[in-house]
């Protein structure tokens, strides 16, 4: 599992290029978390 959210993590970082961008990347991965349960 913490794997899984690393690679998540950088992978994020990898593909936004601003603060804001992170930002929504985060927000979008919280709800579809939220929607598994």
């Amino acid at each position: 599992m913490r794997a899984a959210i690393m690679i998540l993590l950088v992978t994020g970082l990898a593909s936004c290029g601003t603060v804001e961008g992170l930002g929504q990347d985060i927000s979008a991965g919280a709800r579809t978390v939220q929607g598994w349960f």
